[in-house]
């Protein structure tokens, strides 16, 4: 339907293909953005464009360049299959005005997205989409699109090789020298999205473990999202292997997920801290820690030793990409995989953020399981659980509406909750750890998340309150 209402969710706009995620749909959108950087920005706005392995990809970004040309943008079109990464580092190389990519990330592969990035190679902020949503015309596009050679012809759109230009982004900030001459085997399992073979060009081909590296719009049906259950064949090829870890990105390659050497997954909560420990310690930078909401409380900790300031922010990286953009922020982060770190783009980076960590096994001569083990000794036992569970409207609303009513749960696995935080959801803190409630921003689903001294007592956090919640029937 071409009057359908278009909103943006906490990563952009995302909807099922041929249902709400048409053509027309698409050039609604397209418009918008157009008169949105008009604006914004004057006569001659620039937008980089770019799309991912999905379903009619290089249609919706082809005739995403049409709308945006025809309506006066000057479009950069990436000549292959990118990143949104990719896209965000060359939004802020070229100085263009904005990024766009043609994505729908970790969503199941019926869906398909719009992302859109600012000119500081990162997320747009809220205000940014709230102006691209209220200029989304409430009918079909008026008129005839120019076809794309004619633009091209006219210089509206040029094409350009967007990935080698990351990657030799990605070679300056990362000691790749370093982490090839140790000799490491890193198997890399792409989810068939956009970040096949971006190792293997970082690394070598004898260096990396290619894993699901075909393209395959269809994902074999699976959701491209790095976590544990998702992640079974890159567990067996490192723990029955030569691979010294495992590596996983979601469909955009802007998510990472990992392994250690044992095939045992490491959760974001972890490699996030990580990485504070080793930009700190082992290279010597300083800056906040901004996390999310449901982010693990042991970067509070850390924050307290290594007296740097914690920021705490509601789901969704738009809002730490905009602190990161303006301020000194040594790392940034979610407990979904979106992690970005000092020294690279204001945005998340699953092929950067992955290998910074492998370097970090290199300098300090350790497993990825010795680091963690390190890590938990030093700041203590912080075990994380989540469930996703895919919910009607009505019942995500009756559940929602309970807890705003009566203020949260009381307790939680017989646990008093001292307190309920509400900056993005419902999140219990109780002595011994923490439970958190809250809606999916893209998709039909309600997330409870928990944080306890066990990995047994994280998941009691949130099977109980699935119960008292009438979740787990």
């Amino acid at each position: 339907m071409s009057d359908t209402p278009i909103e943006f969710g906490t990563d952009g706009w995302r909807a099922v293909i041929a249902d709400d995620y048409t053509f027309v749909n698409l050039e609604r959108v397209a418009q918008a953005t157009a008169d949105w950087l008009h604006d914004d920005y004057g006569d001659t706005p620039s937008v980089v464009l770019g799309h991912d392995t999905r379903f009619l990809g290089p249609q919706f970004a082809e005739r995403t360049a049409r709308v945006l040309a025809d309506a006066g943008v000057e479009v950069t079109l990436a000549n292959s299959i990118v990143s949104t990464p990719a896209i965000s580092w060359a939004t802020q190389a070229a100085g263009a005005d904005a990024g766009v990519v043609i994505t729908a990330s970790h969503n199941p592969p019926e869906y398909s997205g719009y992302k859109l990035k600012a000119h500081f190679g990162g997320p747009a902020p809220p205000a940014m989409i709230e102006k691209v949503e209220q200029a989304v015309p409430d009918g079909a596009r008026p008129g005839t699109l120019p076809p794309l050679n004619d633009l091209a012809t006219a210089g509206s759109v040029q094409t350009d090789d967007v990935r080698t230009g990351y990657l030799n982004a990605l070679r300056h900030a990362l000691d790749i020298e370093a982490i090839t001459a140790s000799g490491l085997t890193v198997a890399h399992d792409a989810m068939f999205g956009a970040g096949q073979g971006l190792v293997q060009a970082l690394l070598g081909d004898d260096q990396v473990i290619p894993l699901r590296h075909d393209q395959n719009p269809g994902f074999h049906g699976v959701a491209p999202e790095p976590i544990a259950n998702r992640l079974g064949g890159l567990s067996d090829t490192v723990a029955t292997g030569d691979a010294a870890v495992g590596l996983a990105n979601d469909g955009d390659a802007d998510r990472i997920g990992m392994v250690d050497e044992n095939g045992d997954y490491v959760s974001s909560h972890r490699i996030l801290a990580l990485l504070v420990k080793y930009l700190y310690e082992e290279r010597g930078l300083t800056g906040s820690i901004v996390k999310t909401f449901s982010t693990t409380h042991m970067l509070d900790k850390m924050g307290e030793r290594y007296d740097l300031p914690v920021e705490t922010t509601p789901i969704g990286f738009k809002h730490i990409a905009q602190k990161m953009a303006d301020g000194n922020v040594l790392v940034g982060g979610e407990e979904s995989g979106g992690i970005a770190a000092s020294g690279h783009i204001p945005e998340r980076d699953g092929i950067y953020i992955g290998l910074l960590i492998v370097e970090m096994m290199v300098e300090r001569g350790l497993s990825l399981s010795a680091l963690v083990d390190e890590l938990l000794e030093e700041f203590g036992p912080h075990y994380n659980y989540r469930d996703d569970i895919h919910i009607r409207e009505d019942q995500k609303a009756d559940v929602l509406d309970r807890l705003d009513t009566q203020g949260g749960l009381d307790a939680v696995n017989g646990h008093a909750v001292d307190r309920v935080e509400t900056l993005d959801g419902f999140k219990h803190v109780t002595a011994n750890g923490w439970l958190l409630i809250r809606p999916s921003g893209t998709e039909p689903v309600l997330r409870v998340y928990s944080e306890a001294e066990s990995p047994e007592a994280a998941e009691a956090l949130v099977k109980d309150a699935s119960r008292q919640l009438g979740l787990d029937e």
